[in-house]
């Protein structure tokens, strides 16, 4: 036994809920994904250095989500509103641990469809697939405590707080405290 995990490519996966659809990205995708991403509140929390500029909607829908998912490290997600069909939302995974079965989860939402709770029904729709139908036991998500929006998101998806990682992360304004929410295999029963 070598004691070496074999680097698994991310599951593909398209979950459904009463308003939403949560599916791979592609090209056809990149110019409502950049305008997610360029969208003034999404940047402020985004964690990348302000010098980086705009997230480029076509590498982030095919090579960047390509490379996620062949490296096993997760995937980049749609969010489809099912009542016009309209993308109004990014979901993606990353830091995935195959060893302990356990991922993490990022969203951003459009500015028209912030409010109505789809990003947790998105969030919470993709966990449950990911434990069910791929058998993770544990999404996270990290939250700066700024972002209440964020935070009444994991709390609708059905997140529990776990705690404060300090100085974890970084956002626009600089380095930032992440919360941490998880959602875990036990939470179903």
């Amino acid at each position: 036994m070598s004691g070496h995990v074999a680097v698994r490519r991310f599951p593909t996966l398209t979950v459904s809920t009463p308003r939403a659809h949560v599916r791979p990205l592609g090209a056809a995708d990149a110019a409502t994904v950049a305008e997610i991403f360029a969208d003034k509140q999404t940047q402020r929390w985004l964690p990348l250095p302000e010098e980086s500029g705009q997230i480029d909607g076509l590498s982030w829908c095919t090579e960047m989500a390509q490379e996620r998912r062949d490296s096993g490290s997760g995937d980049h997600y749609g969010v489809v509103r099912r009542e016009d069909e309209q993308l109004v939302g990014c979901l993606w995974t990353k830091r995935t641990d195959w060893a302990g079965r356990v991922t993490e989860v990022s969203y951003a939402i459009a500015p028209e469809a912030r409010g109505f709770g789809i990003a947790a029904e998105a969030v919470d729709a993709l966990a449950i697939a990911l434990i069910l139908e791929h058998g993770f036991q544990r999404v996270e998500l990290r939250v700066a405590p700024g972002n209440t929006a964020s935070r009444r998101v994991a709390e609708k998806a059905g997140f529990t707080y776990e705690g404060l990682l300090r100085n974890a992360g970084y956002a626009q304004g600089g380095r930032v405290d992440l919360e941490v929410w998880s959602f875990v295999a036990a939470d179903l029963r």
